[in-house]
């Protein structure tokens, strides 16, 4: 079977990782303004270092949990499309072989300059030089908001020729990652949602399961792979 798997900041969630809310406007006691954005980083790159270097130190400690496990037991039976919005490193340490970083990676890093890209030290600091091209303009290879996530063309073909499309511990709130199940739907792929509650586009989705990911996704692989 050919299965679409989406999942969001639900499923590193229970390894520790905290996720992200933008209800208050706040992430981590920041302004998103003013650490997740191009303009941010700009204005204080300095700050913005520094809020994704403790990220990275987070997301080195947090271990994967059942659910990634689970995930990689999946694509060892099926053919499996894995794309995340998660910026940590948790399905490929939980056996995860090629998984799409649709909103980019820690470990990653790109020039604002010249748009080389190589790999992230642990500590990342605004004085850094790009090895490419020596300017010192280097920041974390994420995508902020404003910016077009990776690997979209990818993306819409893996949707595109689903048979079956999941969506794991998202919130429903984030373009385009949000539109990916009713595209999927419109496809002919079945869909489900494995989430502790509903999402905000739930309507898009033929079957839930509600719970830690933990719990509900084991499960589901059990059933998937006999």
């Amino acid at each position: 079977m050919r299965i679409c798997v989406l999942t969001g900041a639900g499923i590193s969630a229970e390894s520790g990782i905290r996720t992200f809310r933008a209800t208050d406007g706040l992430w981590e006691d920041h302004r998103i303004e003013d650490v997740a954005t191009p303009e941010g980083f700009r204005r204080d790159p300095v700050l913005v270092h520094r809020f994704y270097n403790m990220r990275r130190a987070d997301a080195a400690r947090a271990q994967p949990n059942a659910a990634h496990r689970a995930l990689a037991r999946l694509a060892r039976r099926h053919q499996v499309t894995l794309i995340t919005q998660n910026v940590d490193d948790l399905h490929e340490r939980g056996g995860s072989t090629d998984v799409i970083h649709m909103h980019g990676s820690l470990l990653g890093a790109l020039c604002a300059a010249c748009g080389h890209r190589f790999p992230a030290t642990l500590v990342m600091r605004s004085l850094d030089r790009c090895p490419a091209c020596g300017k010192q303009s280097t920041r974390p290879d994420i995508v902020w908001f404003g910016e077009i996530p990776y690997h979209m063309e990818r993306i819409w073909a893996a949707v595109e020729d689903a048979e079956m499309f999941a969506a794991i511990g998202t919130s429903g709130q984030v373009y385009p990652a949000a539109g990916l199940a009713q595209h999927a739907s419109r496809a002919g792929a079945a869909t489900i949602e494995l989430n502790l509650a509903r999402s905000a586009v739930s309507r898009d989705f033929a079957q839930h399961r509600i719970g830690p990911a933990t719990s509900v996704v084991p499960e589901w692989v059990d059933e998937l792979c006999g």
